[in-house]
């Protein structure tokens, strides 16, 4: 993924809320099925990682990209954005 297409999903994320959060459990697998199915349905999610998360956003990041394969476009704070094209009908059509 070149930097004009990381900007133009940063651009994208910038309207959308979290709508996964990691908290003390840090990353399982329940964590990784709901950002897999996440994933499929949205293609770009943001996550917020909680105070009481045992590792820090950038960490976990990686580790959830790892997992699901996907691409970490941002880490800011506290907020973890992916990105991950979906295999049929993708809308957003970055190939990462």
């Amino acid at each position: 993924m070149n930097s004009k297409d990381r900007a133009y999903l940063r651009s994208l994320a910038n309207t959308i809320t979290p709508i996964i959060q990691v908290g003390k459990i840090g990353v399982n697998d329940n964590l990784i099925k709901q950002v897999d199915d996440a994933l499929e349905a949205r293609e770009l999610i943001k996550i917020n990682v909680l105070e009481t998360s045992p590792l820090e956003a950038d960490e976990i990041a990686v580790q959830i990209a790892e997992k699901v394969n996907c691409t970490v476009v941002q880490v800011l704070g506290r907020k973890i954005t992916l990105y991950r094209k979906r295999v049929k009908d993708s809308k957003i059509g970055i190939d990462a």
